[in-house]
């Protein structure tokens, strides 16, 4: 295993990441800004550094601070959680150029993946489904591209490589309007991403937003450990997700989910990550790769009893997965709500003193949460607080815990989406299943 790890991340992750290093008897080294001094993984790690000040921009997403930390406190390798550094590939590329294990993909995969546009051609490589489209950047050939928008059929959406996170998307209706929208998605990813280029596709109206959870150790093994639904989002952020996904066609899961194992070896991956899709009249199509471990990992860990965080760490150290497709079984249901430090109304943030912090238990309740009573939620970073998550043998039964489960938790002294997910959980459409990407918003009235 290996011989010190840095956390290079903090809140939740960063103490689920610190309690697999415990359980593998992996050394830790606890990074924080100088807010974060008194995190729950920085009191618990052992040994802190201090990287910064207070703005992200200075401390958590400061490469030279974390690698020199690494430096002086003689760690092996460097874990980057998810946001922040995680997805980036020069990160990636200067902590291996210094000497150490960056727990992930390759810097070159990282990109790859990044870089929109070229992975629609990888998957399409490797026989993932993905949506039709200009099969690569939108050129100067106007002619070229009327003709590819009038083939797939409006609406279509104009998306920049470089983009994520719901950013550097354009929606177009009919011919007129697609000239000057595919001017100022450019102009507007050249903005925001240093990169102009982008792509067409045919934009799906009412898809819902499935995802692939893969792990590979770039040694010739790769497999799938089902999926998630994660349709319920607000402004492109989920709120809720589960596993497996309701109500989705058998042949069709099993087809994409040997799909994206094979392109993980195709493209020779390493490590954890998740295929995004949106999936509509029963047909899935690709649209991005994470290439890091995600915020609701936890249900799938949960439905088929992996861990996949010790399998990162693991991978990391330079072994073989420790299991083969055929031991992969997925049994139950599970459920996770994502907490955040934010009036449930308006979604202002809402940090401040946790007066007290109660969180609910039981059987099949699991919370992967840094709060205490007594610590202070700060204004600089990211509302997750929280994620409760229930699994039971079967939806109905992890829904019901779910509601015992956000009616027991206590989160006092600041304002949490508690309410909000309580809404949810009770929702008559939601607990149809099928839900769409749209759907949260209209009930909210935001759209």
């Amino acid at each position: 295993m290996l011989e010190k790890l840095v956390i290079a991340n903090r809140g939740e992750i960063a103490l689920r990441i610190l309690r697999a290093c415990k359980e593998l008897d992996i050394p830790t080294v606890a990074v924080h800004s100088k807010v974060d001094a008194d995190l729950m993984h920085v009191r618990l790690a052992d040994e802190a550094v201090c990287i910064g000040p207070n703005p992200s921009s200075k401390s958590y997403l400061h490469i030279p601070a974390i690698i020199a930390a690494a430096e002086i406190t003689d760690a092996a390798a460097i874990h980057p959680g998810y946001g922040f550094l995680a997805e980036n590939a020069d990160f990636a590329e200067q902590v291996e150029r210094s000497g150490f294990v960056f727990v992930g993909p390759s810097a070159d995969v990282i990109r790859m993946m990044g870089d929109k546009v070229s992975a629609i051609k990888s998957m399409q490589a490797a026989g993932v489904p993905t949506v039709p489209g200009s099969d690569g950047p939108i050129t100067q050939d106007n002619d070229r591209t009327l003709r590819i928008a009038n083939d797939i059929g409006y609406p279509v959406i104009i998306k920049a490589a470089a983009g994520g996170g719901g950013r550097g998307m354009r929606v177009v209706n009919e011919e007129s309007e697609l000239l000057n929208s595919i001017d100022l998605t450019r102009s507007e990813a050249m903005a925001a991403f240093g990169d102009a280029t982008v792509y067409l596709e045919k934009f799906l109206q009412n898809p819902r937003h499935i995802e692939i959870q893969v792990l590979a150790d770039g040694k010739g093994h790769a497999v799938h450990l089902g999926d998630r639904d994660c349709s319920l989002q607000r402004r492109h952020q989920k709120v809720l997700e589960e596993a497996p996904a309701p109500n989705i066609d058998q042949d069709a899961r099993a087809e994409v989910a040997a799909s994206c194992a094979q392109a993980c070896l195709d493209i020779g991956y390493r490590g954890a990550g998740t295929f995004e899709f949106l999936y509509e009249d029963g047909r899935f199509y690709f649209i991005e790769m994470n290439t890091r471990v995600q915020v609701e990992h936890p249900v799938t860990e949960m439905v088929t009893g992996i861990d996949i965080v010790r399998e990162q760490l693991s991978i990391a150290a330079g072994n073989s997965l420790s299991f083969t497709q055929d031991d992969v079984s997925i049994t139950g249901h599970s459920i996770e709500c994502r907490i955040n430090a934010e009036d449930p109304e308006t979604f202002m943030p809402s940090p401040g003193k946790v007066e007290q912090y109660h969180p609910p238990g039981g059987s099949g309740v699991r919370v992967d949460s840094h709060l205490y009573s007594g610590y202070s939620v700060p204004p600089y970073y990211d509302s997750l607080v929280a994620k409760v998550i229930t699994t039971a043998n079967t939806r109905e039964a992890a829904l019901k815990r779910m509601r015992n489960a956000l009616e027991e938790m206590v989160v006092q002294g600041i304002r949490t989406n508690i309410p909000l997910q309580q809404m949810l959980v009770t929702d008559e459409g939601f607990l149809k299943g099928s839900v769409n990407i749209h759907y949260l918003e209209k009930k909210l009235g935001l759209s």
